[in-house]
């Protein structure tokens, strides 16, 4: 029997490394058509040994994976727990995680999101519904990305969904069928930077304001294939490793042009990435912050109405749609699609834990 409505709490651990993102969330379903209320919600920051274990796990060997993977399970339960207990919830249908991308190769059949071990219903005491993208790449996709059947139900008012996160993705409808693929990176790149001057991030993109465009990177980085494979595509941490950041450090110019410079090519390869260039796109992610960055995308796009939305849908819009996810496969309905993914077939992904 499938209910009309769901009190769940959806968790969400983004590329850009600002913490982990709860949200409260109950969703009511009435005539086909779903509404939601995002109640309590909260970023819970990693502290620096975290975030340093976290940007240099894509080296780590598989023993290594192992254990981290068991050390992360025990912090997110932790985090999970605290959540339910600061704001006192009660009569949870489960808890949705996305848990943490260190691995993403949907091109060797392998993605790996840590936090996602069956002792999270123990240690948390509900029902966990998580490990969204190992089904999807098994099926031939690239597990990647998943938002877009969220953006399809919830925000089918706007004509482009767009995500300023780690990596910048869009979704779409076209043709009846929704579309939606990952862009460029996005904060992993700028966050780098700012890194190096102290800052955990460059604040409304005041630093790149002040730095000037390099042509010669800009125009390489803008003929980086990535950006002429047809879609389904997907971009990890990888990408930025071995591909973006040895390109950037061949130039010897200051962080503030870098940041420019790079600021200018999310902007392009956003304008480039959209069929049609005008219509209303919801703008979230923390990137929907950095004033100079939206400033460039709408001068690339004149005719775009820029939305961006209250900053409860702005931050914790994917914890919103990874909560939407986990009720979907309780239902066991259709949470990944095919043209989305480029999977075999439209499924119901993730594992079921029960406490």
């Amino acid at each position: 029997m499938k209910k009309d409505y769901y009190n769940v709490i959806g968790v969400m651990s983004g590329t850009s490394l600002d913490g982990v993102d709860l949200a409260h969330i109950q969703f009511q379903i009435k005539d086909s058509k779903w509404t939601f209320k995002i109640l309590e919600c909260e970023t819970i920051s990693y502290d620096s040994n975290w975030i340093s274990v976290l940007k240099t796990a894509v080296d780590y060997s598989e023993d290594q994976l192992l254990e981290l993977n068991k050390n992360y399970t025990q912090l997110l339960a932790s985090i999970i727990a605290d959540f339910i207990e600061k704001h006192t919830l009660v009569n949870l249908d489960a808890v949705c995680s996305h848990g943490h991308t260190i691995l993403h190769q949907p091109q060797n059949g392998f993605t790996l999101q840590i936090g996602n071990l069956p002792e999270i219903a123990k240690l948390t005491q509900q029902k966990v519904v998580c490990d969204f993208r190992i089904q999807d790449v098994q099926l031939g996709g690239q597990g990647a990305p998943l938002v877009p059947i969220g953006d399809r139900i919830l925000f089918s008012e706007y004509d482009y969904c767009m995500n300023l996160g780690g990596f910048s993705n869009v979704s779409f409808e076209e043709n009846n069928t929704r579309i939606a693929f990952d862009i460029s990176a996005v904060n992993t790149v700028l966050n780098f930077y700012a890194n190096q001057l102290g800052l955990d991030y460059d604040d409304k993109g005041q630093i790149s304001r002040t730095g000037n465009c390099n042509v010669n990177l800009l125009n390489e980085l803008n003929a980086l294939n990535f950006y002429q494979k047809k879609h389904p595509k997907s971009l990890g941490f990888e990408f930025v490793k071995e591909v973006i950041l040895p390109m950037i450090e061949g130039y010897q110019i200051s962080i503030e042009d870098k940041l420019h410079t790079y600021t200018e090519h999310i902007a392009i390869q956003i304008a480039l990435a959209l069929p049609k260039k005008k219509g209303s796109m919801l703008t979230t992610g923390g990137g929907a912050y950095n004033d100079f960055l939206i400033e460039r995308i709408q001068f690339h796009l004149p005719e775009m109405d820029v939305i961006i939305p209250s900053k409860k849908i702005l931050e914790f819009k994917e914890a919103l749609i990874f909560a939407l996810l986990g009720v979907l496969k309780i239902r066991e309905e259709v949470n990944a699609l095919q043209s989305v993914t480029g999977a075999k077939y439209d499924h119901s992904s993730g594992v079921i834990y029960n406490s």
